[in-house]
Order: C-alpha cells, then structure tokens, then sequence
C-alpha cells in the first residue's frame, strides 16, 4: 500500500511532527506499506511571520495534481492545516478522493498567544478543516475528550513512540552534578517557557532547543544555560544529563520529548494537562501538578529504572501498526473497498530545486 502524506512540517525544522513522520516512514515500510511525502521542499516558500525558520508554501494545485498522477496514491494522509494541506484537501475534495488527517497542534492557542485571534474563530476553521476527512487521528484520549467538546467528531486514537535504543541512560554528566532541570523543544511564547524558568528549583537550568524567544530569554536569564537545537546522541547526552525533565507547556498535544527524557531514566515534572496526563505515570515516571517547581522536587526522588521502564511501554512499531489500521478502516473497510496489497517500492525522489 502506497500512502501519500502531505505536511507542512518537515526538515529542517525539528519538532514532534516532523520526528514522528520521519519514524512512520521506517517502520511502515517494515508492515509492507509506503509513505510518499508532500513537502514544503517541493514549492516555493515564504517565512512564517514572527517564526522565520518555519516555511509557508506558496499555491501550486497544478504541481499537487501533476505528483498525484505520478505517485498514484492508494491513500491519502494530510498531516498539517498549513497551505500544503490545505491544497491537498482542495484536489482531494474536488475528485471525490477520500482522505485522512491528523490533529497535531493547537493553532488556535499559538494564534492567540502570538496574534490575538480568537480561539472560536480558529477552532471553528480546524473543525471545517478535518471534517472533510474520513476520519481524524488524535494522540491521546483526554485530546480526543476535549475535540470532541469543541464538535470534532470522527476521530481516531493514534498515539506515539520513543526511540528507546537513542535515548536511554548514559553514564555522562554534560551540566556539572546538579540536581539539573532541563527542558527541550521550540524556544516559543507557546511553550510556555517561563513558567520554568521563574520556577524556584536548586541546581542548574539548562534549556535545549532553538525558536524565536531565544535571544530575548538568554538576556532575560543569565544563569540558564541555553544550548541551542540539538539532535541524535547530543541530545541523547543532554537528556542523560539531567535529573528532572521539566514540561512547562499547557498547550501540547502528546509531548514526545517526554517519552524521550523518560526512555533515558530522567523523571518528569509537568502540568496536568492533556500529553502529560496520557503519557506519565504519576508518582512513577513523573510528577504531576499544578506547582511546577513542587512537582520538580518531587520527581527528584523517583526511581530511574522504573522511569526507564514506563518509557518501554511506548513503541514505534506499534505506532505505526496502528497509523494504518486507522488508514484501513476509515479509507478502505468503511466505504467497502478492498485494502491494497503491498506495491512495488517508489524510488526515492529527490526535492524539486525552486
């Protein structure tokens, strides 16, 4: 079976969508399918206003009709809402093509944050968004609870994966002894950041990641440690480095760097909002509540090794297992066609220079 994804999220910027479709592609492929990806590498882009390192593709329809003939898709998948996805829903809806999407990230919380829009406006365009799909996948069951308060309807459990063979305990120490206090993701308004960084911890903060608030929050906080993005066994190290995870975002809908910190044994300190709530033990791999510095004190005294193996729990196969039998049902068993057997294998197909 040959899927075609369109995203709006992709290399090189580094965040959960991206990390999470770049693993789809490699454990799919294991189950006898394929992912064909639609990209902003493929158009040309313009910078996200207030988030440069993020790109806006510009309309192409006649080049999104012109790859669906030459992929030939047994299934459609629109991961994002940006103007690549909203081009792939407009082919799809003009040719009767059904097709499936995902919920990933709260705009309406960033618009607001960022430029004041109404939630109820922005709510009400992701509902007309995902209700021409077949069906819409959610990461998490307090998620699924909440859409469904706000009318989304159709949807479909899809939860995450950790890489448990990169990200796992490590005799390295990269910030000194400690108690150390780290936070990795997008250095963003939306993150929530400050909510740590104000926080009254012992030890050291250290801040991994890159995004817009960067160079205002290194001057606003001498004493924190910010070490830019990092990726692969860096970031494995940095994660190994610390002591307690700390999550300050209330806007996340799954959190994978939560499952990574906690496949390298490192204790979670959270909200108790929706991704922390679906994906940590309390008392066990985390710390739940709505003092944050109380719940990072807390989390200090936690077990590693039974952080490790909360962290277990979750995998990439059946994160991928499950992505397609979500596919199966909504786009093939529901509407009474019969699921594709696997197809020879597209060559790679290098981005279009523009």
């Amino acid at each position: 079976m040959r899927i075609l994804v369109a995203t709006d999220a992709w290399r090189p910027q580094v965040n959960g969508v991206v990390r999470t479709y770049e693993r789809l592609d490699e454990e799919t492929r294991a189950l006898g399918a394929e992912l064909v990806f639609m990209t902003p590498a493929e158009f040309t882009t313009l910078p996200c206003p207030t988030y440069p390192e993020i790109r806006l593709a510009l309309p192409g329809l006649a080049y999104v009709a012109e790859r669906m003939r030459c992929i030939q898709p047994d299934a459609v998948h629109i991961a994002t809402e940006g103007p690549i996805g909203l081009m792939l829903r407009s082919y799809c809806r003009r040719h009767k093509i059904p097709f499936t999407t995902s919920f990933h990230t709260r705009f309406p919380e960033y618009l607001a944050s960022r430029f004041a829009v109404p939630l109820g406006w922005s709510y009400a365009a992701q509902r007309w968004f995902h209700s021409g799909g077949a069906g819409m996948m959610v990461a998490s069951p307090s998620l699924a609870r909440e859409l469904e308060q706000r009318g989304f309807d159709r949807m479909m459990p899809w939860t995450r994966g950790a890489d448990t063979e990169m990200f796992r305990p490590r005799d390295v120490r990269l910030f000194g002894e400690g108690p150390v206090f780290l936070y990795v993701g997008r250095v963003a308004v939306e993150k929530n950041i400050g909510a740590f960084l104000d926080a009254d911890m012992p030890g050291r903060k250290v801040v991994v990641g890159a995004g817009p608030m960067l160079d205002q929050l290194r001057r606003q906080y001498p004493d924190v440690l910010f070490t830019g993005k990092k990726t692969g066994v860096e970031l494995a190290e940095c994660y190994a480095s610390a002591d307690v995870f700390v999550f300050p975002s209330l806007t996340d809908t799954f959190g994978i760097v939560l499952l990574e910190a906690m496949a390298a044994g490192v204790p979670v300190a959270a909200f108790p909002v929706t991704g922390p709530l679906d994906n940590v033990a309390h008392g066990v791999s985390g710390i739940l509540d709505a003092d944050l510095a109380a719940a990072a004190r807390a989390a200090l005294s936690l077990d590693r090794s039974r952080v490790r193996a909360h962290a277990l729990e979750f995998s990439w196969s059946n994160t991928a297992r499950l992505f397609l039998s979500n596919i199966e049902t909504a786009l093939f068993a529901a509407q009474g066609r019969r699921v594709p057997a696997r197809r020879r294998i597209l060559p790679r197909r290098m981005p279009r220079t523009i």
